[in-house]
């Protein structure tokens, strides 16, 4: 059963090389309750990026993006390449 309170954002992470290996996913599910659903990613040479779909109440949401950006981290739109399931 969905929780009506839970919103649901499709992301696409591009990330530099010094947070691409960080925990920063980690930091997403712990600082801010946001639970990430990856769908794809790719990591090479210390840079990638991955798409995900975040799931939380929407100001949990909001601030885990602003702290992906604030640390360097690209979060555009996800368009056509997730995996449906």
């Amino acid at each position: 059963m969905s929780d009506p309170h839970q919103s649901h954002t499709r992301v696409r992470l591009t990330f530099p090389p010094g947070p691409a290996t960080d925990p920063v996913i980690y930091e997403v599910i712990t600082r801010f309750g946001v639970v990430p659903n990856i769908r794809r990613a790719a990591i090479h040479d210390h840079s990638g990026w991955m798409v995900c779909e975040f799931s939380g109440a929407q100001d949990s949401i909001d601030a885990a993006i602003d702290y992906l950006t604030s640390i360097g981290v690209d979060v555009s739109a996800a368009e056509g390449d997730i995996v449906e399931g």
